[in-house]
């Protein structure tokens, strides 16, 4: 399976050279668990303001939202709030704001 992985690496890599594809810009994917047992998965891109998470199953897109301190993300219902500190809470459902913190990824 590695060697599949590896060839067809290499030929995206070629084919992405020889047709000047454009490389994409950096990106973040966090993992968060909260106290009220929900998971997400947010992801952020440099070259995008809004913040695109996974919860519940579904894909939302949040876009930023002016705050004193931290940022702040809303949309279809769902608000994340990243404080200076780091200290992340959601809502979303109609449930209660809920603190939630970054699930720490194994190391590969």
């Amino acid at each position: 399976m590695n060697r599949h992985k590896a060839i067809v690496l290499a030929i995206s890599m070629l084919a992405g050279g020889l047709f000047g594809m454009r490389q994409a810009g950096a990106q973040t994917f966090l993992t968060y668990r909260c106290a009220d047992g929900t998971q997400f998965i947010v992801g952020f891109y440099d070259a995008d303001k809004r913040a695109f998470l996974q919860i519940d199953g579904e894909p939302v897109t949040l876009a930023r939202r002016l705050t004193v301190s931290g940022a702040r993300y809303s949309g279809a219902g769902v608000t994340l709030r990243i404080g200076k500190t780091g200290a992340t809470t959601v809502k979303h459902l109609k449930r209660p704001v809920t603190a939630c913190a970054v699930v720490e990824k194994p190391g590969l």
